[in-house]
């Protein structure tokens, strides 16, 4: 092997291990109940079920985080995308969008279940459990829709 490549290989690695140690956050920030999308709309049974099982893992502040979740650099795209997740719908802070936004919103979750954006393909291919039927998919955006304005 060429010194070049070696030492690249062996740079690769160090950054690695130094990553290992240096990780991102994977904190839940704290929020009321009350201001959850569940509590809000009163869901429950199956389509609360779904929601949870589908989007809360990135779209609110109960995010689980498995041991994959530590292992550099997943660690950093995973939290990568809880946070990006969390920017753009959090259903643990819905009541801090005003009426406009929680129906944009609605609109938006129902577009993105409908036209197969969410959940993630890679998301499901690690959680199993977010693998809806399309019985299942439909059932949440004629949920979505229900609630919209």
């Amino acid at each position: 092997m060429k010194k070049s490549v070696r030492r690249v290989l062996v740079a690769l690695l160090a950054v690695l291990i130094v990553m290992q140690f240096i990780q991102p956050d994977k904190t839940n920030p704290e929020s009321p109940a009350e201001a959850d999308f569940l509590a809000v709309h009163n869901v429950d049974g199956e389509v609360g079920g779904l929601i949870k099982r589908a989007c809360y893992d990135c779209h609110s502040n109960n995010t689980r985080w498995p041991w994959y979740t530590s292992v550099a650099p997943f660690s950093y795209i995973i939290a990568d995308h809880v946070e990006e997740g969390r920017e753009h719908l959090n259903f643990s802070e819905w009541t801090s969008y005003s009426a406009d936004k929680a129906d944009h919103k609605l609109e938006e979750c129902a577009e993105e279940v409908e036209h197969g954006e969410m959940p993630l393909s890679g998301y499901v291919a690690l959680h199993s459990e977010a693998d809806l039927s399309n019985e299942e998919l439909e059932m949440l955006v004629d949920y979505f829709e229900s609630l919209r304005k």
